[in-house]
């Protein structure tokens, strides 16, 4: 059977030209070396995978060539180049500062630069993991790190910068690696699947790329993982089985049951995701994701901010123009808020269903707040009242009351206190023919006036009290007292 070499390690960069993502880097280090330039220490960190020890490796390699291309470039022809490739030069040595992090360690290392190279100009000494060393080992490598001899060369590389103490930075040149970007990554994967004869679905390569975070090392390793899977031909769904992905069709069909309103059937598909072994937390972020890129596929301006394939990115566009801005703003407010909450909640699948039913419901809210207001009733207008001028009653005269005898009917006049308005009797038609009588004059009183005599304002305070339908006759006492 035949050795199988890991893609990591088979199609490792040699030269500066195949380091990928590291342009700026690459392009530094070949000018130093051309123009002979070069540090007596150099500190490469950043995050895993991403080609510190490797760029490392080529620069101790470049600078050890002794012919070298127009281009700066190792010619892998001479002595030099050729020990290094099959690992047996004297003048490259590596050391893991995880496992020899003591001052015994540091203190071999410094008995060791002091031999110059048998072959090449410069010895380095490549430094990994270099954050691991303990305080007295950086302490006691400072001295030979300041003042090496002509011919030492430091490359120290680490990923946590921040642990290794000023001392050491101050004394070397930085340059910080970045994560590699998901376009150069799928690139990279193409071009080894095309090499190793494998068929390679462009959503695939995404997906690996996506998931490595910007590191090679880690994609290439997640590609070996996926053929050993599915043979020869690595599809998408073969992917996501195999890596335990949520589809991004899952996300298409969520946020068209929020733009729809339809709850039911969005607690319908959630529930799948949780059957399927996928976590809660996990979909909550993709949803959040998911309505980031719908919101940068509205401008064609950011739609370059958006990492997936071709195939994808056109289905982003579409859903995002059923999308309004109002709506992605919404949503993606309700999730953050969610997703903050989600570690002091203690039912976490209820908590993730009550924000799915708060995006469903940004819609509905939406239209209630755009519709129209009812139209107002048309109603005649109001005619002014105009003021009712107050007549003075003229006062009725006195008429002599007189007496029927016989067959006589009784005509009376009741004479009324004009303070109290009361009903007043008509006169009975009188019989002819018969003869009467002249009774005299006799005064009525009210009730009132008989238990006391009371001016205008006390009468009409005590007829108040009775009865308060009275108090209009409030001004006819005034008009009566002028």
């Amino acid at each position: 059977m035949e050795n199988f070499i890991v893609s990591a390690r088979k199609y490792r960069p040699t030269t500066f030209s195949t380091v990928i993502g590291q342009e700026t880097i690459t392009q530094t280090l070949k000018n130093s070396i051309s123009t002979g330039h070069l540090g007596q220490a150099y500190l490469f960190c950043g995050p895993r995978g991403v080609g510190k020890t490797t760029c490392a490796r080529i620069f101790a390699k470049t600078i050890n060539c002794q012919n070298l291309s127009a281009d700066v470039e190792a010619c892998n022809e001479c002595e030099s180049c050729k020990s290094f490739n099959n690992s047996t030069s004297f003048n490259i040595f590596e050391l893991d500062a995880a496992s020899n992090n003591s001052v015994d360690d540091i203190r071999q290392l410094i008995d060791q630069v002091r031999i110059p190279p048998q072959v090449g100009k410069y010895s380095v000494y490549i430094i990994d993991e270099v954050h691991m060393l303990s305080q007295q080992a950086f302490n006691a490598f400072l001295k030979t790190l300041e003042e090496p001899p002509r011919h030492a060369i430091f490359i120290l590389a680490t990923t946590e910068k921040h642990k290794i103490i000023p001392t050491i930075i101050s004394r070397c040149q930085i340059f910080d690696f970045n994560r590699i970007k998901i376009d150069d990554i799928v690139r990279q994967l193409t071009n080894v699947a095309q090499k190793e004869g494998i068929t390679i679905e462009p959503e695939a390569a995404n997906v690996i790329a996506t998931k490595a975070s910007g590191g090679l090392r880690d994609a290439l390793s997640i590609f070996d993982q996926i053929v050993s899977f599915s043979g020869k031909n690595v599809t998408y769904q073969s992917t996501i089985d195999n890596l335990n992905v949520l589809d991004y069709e899952y996300f298409f069909t969520m946020t068209n049951y929020f733009l729809a309103g339809d709850y039911s059937s969005a607690l319908i598909t959630f529930d799948e995701i949780l059957n399927k072994g996928f976590d809660d937390r996990n979909f909550l972020l993709g949803l959040c994701s998911h309505f980031r890129d719908l919101l940068v596929s509205k401008d064609p301006r950011t739609l370059k901010l958006l990492e997936v394939s071709d195939k994808t990115k056109q289905h982003y566009m579409e859903q995002s123009a059923k999308c309004s801005p109002d709506f992605l703003f919404s949503a993606l407010d309700i999730s953050q808020q969610f997703d903050e909450n989600y570690k002091e909640s203690n039912n976490k699948r209820l908590h993730i269903e009550l924000a799915m039913l708060q995006l469903c419901n940004i819609v509905k809210k939406k239209n209630e707040v755009d519709a129209p207001a009812p139209k107002p009733v048309e109603s005649t207008p109001k005619q002014i009242n105009k003021p009712i001028e107050k007549k003075v009653a003229e006062p009725v005269p006195e008429q002599p009351k007189t007496v029927v005898t016989g067959r006589t009917t009784q005509t009376s006049q009741i004479i009324i206190d004009t303070n109290i308005s009361a009903p007043s009797v008509k006169p009975q038609p009188q019989i002819a023919n018969l003869k009467t009588e002249t009774v005299p004059e006799k005064k009525v009183e009210t009730p009132i006036q008989q238990q006391k005599k009371y001016s205008p304002e006390e009468q009409y305070s005590e007829l108040a009290k009775i009865n308060p339908l009275l108090n209009n006759l409030k001004d006819r006492l005034d008009l009566r007292r002028d």
